[in-house]
């Protein structure tokens, strides 16, 4: 059975009707909440305890499986694992770049880049009911397009330094703060997020903020780490 984002968000997922031509309408905001991003490798087993730990320690919205450079078994592995873990804690489980395999393991959704596979190719790949996700960079005209399409989310950054990932661009806060006044589709902030750097993003209107290694590398655990994020929300 699928997850979702949170039913109580059903109606900031549907897109304003526009007044002028343009997607944006004031909405009232919701809490920001966790986007949980698996980090780059860990052995699937390993790792679920950690999961475990974590989803059980305070409010997560979802979890990505984002495994760059493993083959298509690995990551069915990693999803027959850690998929179950998720759904079972009312956490939707996202996996990245891959819109097939998304739909063959029945994960809850996908997220593609701007390399990916289409927006429009990925919504018939995954179906109507499937959340996507689209990185959109620091490009307010990337978002539009993608909100217009119909993506379910738009994510922002790096709005920090990362080496998680590569990052293409580094995106200002202020691009937070416009899509939360003007758009009613979801914005995920992304990019070096950790405890101590959030707040400015939250404030920002973030809806959501992706965070890797700021949860799974935190001092004092993952459990720690989103019981910290929760408190900051």
């Amino acid at each position: 059975m699928r997850a979702r984002l949170d039913p109580d968000l059903t109606h900031a997922l549907a897109l304003a009707v526009p007044k002028d031509g343009a997607l944006h309408a004031p909405i009232v905001k919701e809490r920001c909440r966790l986007y949980l991003v698996t980090p780059p490798v860990f052995d699937p087993q390993g790792f679920a305890e950690s999961l475990r730990a974590a989803l059980g320690a305070g409010d997560v919205a979802s979890l990505q499986l984002r495994l760059k450079t493993a083959g298509d078994d690995q990551i069915r592995r990693a999803a027959r694992v850690l998929m179950p873990i998720a759904q079972q804690a009312g956490v939707a489980f996202i996996v990245n770049d891959r819109p097939d395999l998304a739909a063959e393991l029945g994960a809850d959704g996908v997220h593609i880049g701007q390399d990916d596979m289409a927006y429009a190719e990925t919504r018939a790949r995954v179906g109507r009911d499937a959340i996507v996700g689209v990185t959109c960079h620091s490009s307010r005209h990337l978002a539009v397009d993608a909100a217009e399409a119909g993506a379910d989310y738009v994510a922002f950054g790096a709005f920090f330094p990362t080496a998680t990932k590569d990052a293409k661009t580094r995106a200002d806060i202020d691009l937070l703060a416009w899509w939360s006044d003007v758009m009613t589709v979801p914005c995920v902030a992304i990019g070096g997020i950790a405890v101590d750097n959030a707040k400015p993003l939250i404030d920002a209107g973030a809806d959501f903020l992706a965070v890797s290694a700021g949860v799974w590398n935190y001092p004092a655990g993952p459990a720690a780490a989103v019981k910290a994020f929760n408190a900051l929300f």
